[in-house]
């Protein structure tokens, strides 16, 4: 019953889903009024990363861009925005994001929070209907009923943004290289989730796409340093360097952290010992990512792959930059419908609902790391649809000979062998 999971099928999915939606909603508006005060007088306003944003749009407005990353000046600036008497939300952007920042602070508070939460979601749902290849509207629940989807919106954060953007790039990269390596320069907002991304191009010669990103970047800062002044980068720069000690300090709740870095400070590791813990995962994933898009893998796989790997290469990430693991999860679910689901697959993938769904709980009560070994399971199934490939194409090639003509060659094979 879990090994091939045919109880699990898409009905089923659907109506699961709006069961998860419907509960999830209650919650969340039940935590939103009571933020508020509407249950209990709050003595701390509660402030999401959005003000952040909106504070470093109003510096900018102002004609003093690089205030941004004062903390001073900005918590001043996030005081005004908010609520008074809120904590202070960090502000480590490159200044690339603040034409963005800017955009948002023209417009009051609360609907610059809805208007950026509305149109990036609405992005990232266009982009998920693709990967899905979907049809009507039904497949929409179990999507918005992915937990990171409400940490996402509960905090105000860019995930919708950055999943559009890198899930975009997967979508288009063996169509439309052109615009897919501009999604991906786009993403240099957000830079250390590009950080496999160039490695994946050059392994797999896609180098059209690479150009077009480094275009893109090389552009878009340029047009950072003509509008905002080199100061600006300067002052970014200082901030930059500064935020390891944030994120090591236990400032940002390790629970909320599905990186191998968070998970080893979440077990009780010491910094050195989470950073070098990081430094191997991600020479790891790199070399996984440079093997799956150099034996050129289908489209749904390498897309997988890539964005599980990012996320457990890169030493910062949350628990709203899971969206990039559903984006991973649509991937596979396309290639199980169009290839056949491998035995555990379904139940796996189902697997990762509760798990992000408990990771800060059981992160905060019992210090597990369930965020990272979401992300792992997932890039285990993407490498056991290269193994079964492999084991395929071996027995195609071994019959082939059995029958005295020559095998074809698979997919699968590095371009060298192809080629030969």
């Amino acid at each position: 019953m879990l090994r091939d999971a045919h109880w699990l099928t898409v009905r089923r999915a659907i109506a699961w889903g709006r069961v998860l939606l419907a509960g999830e909603l209650i919650l969340f508006v039940f935590l939103a009024l009571w933020q508020n005060g509407v249950w209990a007088e709050v003595k701390v306003p509660v402030s999401a990363d959005f003000v952040s944003f909106y504070a470093a749009g109003k510096l900018t407005l102002a004609g003093t861009p690089e205030l941004a990353y004062d903390r001073t000046a900005h918590f001043l600036a996030e005081q005004r925005a908010a609520a008074p008497g809120g904590g202070y939300q960090f502000f480590f952007y490159p200044p690339i994001f603040l034409f963005l920042c800017a955009a948002l602070a023209g417009l009051p508070y609360l609907v610059a929070y809805v208007v950026f939460q509305l149109v990036t979601m609405a992005m990232f749902v266009a982009v998920m209907r693709r990967v899905l290849r979907a049809q009507g509207w039904a497949w929409i629940a179990p999507l918005l009923a992915f937990p990171a989807v409400f940490w996402n919106i509960g905090v105000g954060q860019n995930a919708f943004l950055t999943a559009a953007l890198l899930g975009g790039f997967t979508l288009l990269i063996d169509r439309r290289p052109g615009i897919a390596g501009m999604l991906l320069g786009m993403l240099c907002y957000k830079p250390h989730f590009g950080l496999l991304a160039p490695l994946a191009l050059a392994a797999g010669g896609r180098w059209r796409a690479f150009l077009s990103a480094a275009i893109t970047v090389t552009a878009v800062v340029a047009a950072t340093i003509a509008t905002f002044g080199w100061e600006t980068w300067r002052a970014y720069l200082a901030a930059f360097a500064g935020s390891s000690d944030i994120y090591q300090s236990g400032t940002i709740d390790f629970a909320g952290m599905v990186s191998v870095l968070g998970g080893v400070r979440l077990m009780g590791g010491s910094g050195n010992e989470a950073i070098l813990a990081q430094a191997v995962m991600a020479v790891l994933m790199a070399g996984v990512v440079v093997f799956i898009w150099r034996r050129g893998a289908t489209r749904s796989v390498r897309g997988a792959s890539l964005l599980t790997a990012t996320l457990l290469a890169v030493p910062v990430a949350l628990l709203y930059d899971e969206l990039l693991a559903l984006v991973a999860i649509g991937w596979l679910v396309r290639e199980g419908r169009d290839q056949g689901f491998m035995p555990w697959e379904k139940i796996l993938l189902f697997a990762v609902y509760p798990l992000t769904l408990l990771t800060w709980s059981i992160g905060t009560a019992w210090h597990a790391p369930l965020g990272a070994l979401a992300n792992l399971l997932i890039l285990i199934l993407c490498l056991r649809r290269i193994w079964r490939a492999q084991g395929a194409a071996r027995v195609v090639s071994l019959r082939a000979r059995t029958e005295g003509k020559r095998a074809p060659k698979p997919r699968w094979m590095p371009r060298r062998l192809r080629s030969a």
